[in-house]
């Protein structure tokens, strides 16, 4: 019994080996890029049939090869996480003594296109007060069935398309410069604004929603959309926040090149994983749904909140604006030949969304 137990075990390690490797791999291939997603259930995997195969494997012929792989791979994947838990330095610092002029509140949600009850999303916009809701997926039904958020939230850029791509901006601050942009594909829609606080500073906002990798749809045109956005945050001369469903992982090679890039904090560093994705699987969880925020910017709350019908959980995101944190806040900088490596994705997504 115990040799088939060490085999299921070994096996099950190598498989996690090999998910690791292939990892590693720089392409944008989608059946590779995918495997970003789940290193925290990898590593889950790996702690486990690691434990099983040391136990099985007592007064017996120890598999030290398949051992070692499988500590390397536990230790690859654990590192990319730590970040994202309370053991690691927080990015964004929390807010004090903010200032209600200085504040602005996101909630932002993936509605789901085919969900017909917008009562719980409506229901959260009521009880949570944000300044500004930012949804994904909606559809023309959509937008006639949360059209009572403009009574509260006038200011609205919205284009509602059938294709799960589309995006709607509704904000009580006023909207400077609204532009619904095509950035590289004509049928995924991102906005970018120009907003002001209460107390007079001005922000940029981009809300984003790439294509996720999935079969005869590789990353090659999500990469090249988050940095250009990353290249524009980076250079706007404002206080800059970049919002929605990235249908990217937090500690993916594209999102760190896109922090580095654009000079973005991510609240999540030091805090959790807030897995916002997939709502209706309870083991196959991460975070899909983001806010990036400069340095300028401190954290006053942030939540992953309760199921609306969709398959993602909506965030609440609470911002308080202090332009003295930026000189304390650990910021990301490019490294060297981040720029060059930033533009080739840029040129292949171009490429690609030529070719389709």
């Amino acid at each position: 019994m115990k040799r088939w137990v060490r085999r299921g075990a070994s096996f099950l390690c190598l498989l996690m080996v090999a998910f690791t490797a292939l990892a590693l791999i720089e392409t944008d291939e989608w059946w590779i890029r995918v495997l970003d997603f789940p290193r925290p259930q990898i590593a889950s995997a790996l702690g486990a049939a690691l434990l099983v195969l040391w136990a099985a494997s007592y007064r017996a012929r120890f598999p030290a090869l398949v051992s070692a792989a499988s500590v390397a791979a536990l230790a690859w994947q654990a590192w990319l996480i730590v970040p994202y838990t309370p053991v690691w330095p927080e990015q964004i610092l929390p807010a004090n003594g903010c200032a209600d002029s200085r504040q602005v509140r996101f909630l932002l949600a993936n509605v789901r296109q085919d969900n017909r009850d917008p009562e719980p999303l409506l229901a959260l916009a009521r009880d949570l007060d944000p300044d500004i809701v930012l949804l994904t997926e909606i559809d023309q039904w959509w937008e006639e069935a949360v059209s009572t958020l403009r009574e509260s939230h006038p200011e609205t850029l919205l284009k509602p398309l059938s294709n799960t791509y589309g995006i709607g901006l509704y904000s009580r601050l006023a909207l400077h410069d609204p532009e619904i942009r095509y950035l590289l594909e004509d049928d995924i829609p991102s906005i970018r604004a120009r907003l002001a606080l209460a107390d007079g500073t001005e922000f940029s906002l981009w809300a984003v929603h790439p294509a996720p990798p999935r079969p005869d749809d590789d990353t090659d045109e999500r990469d090249a959309e988050l940095l250009l956005v990353a290249r524009e945050a980076a250079e706007v001369g404002r206080p800059a926040t970049v919002a929605g469903d990235l249908n990217d992982v937090a500690w993916s090679s594209t999102t760190t090149l896109f922090q580095e890039i654009s000079g973005l904090l991510d609240p999540r560093i030091g805090r959790g994983l807030y897995a916002t994705f997939n709502a209706d699987w309870p083991l196959l969880k991460w975070p899909l749904d983001h806010l990036f925020a400069s340095p300028e910017w401190t954290l006053g709350e942030f939540r992953r909140l309760d199921d609306i019908g969709s398959d993602h959980f909506p965030i609440l995101v609470e911002l308080c604006h202090q332009p003295e944190a930026a000189a304390i806040q650990d910021g990301n900088a490019p490294e060297p030949g981040d720029a060059r490596d930033a533009q080739e994705h840029i040129d292949e997504g171009r490429d690609a969304a030529r070719d389709d």
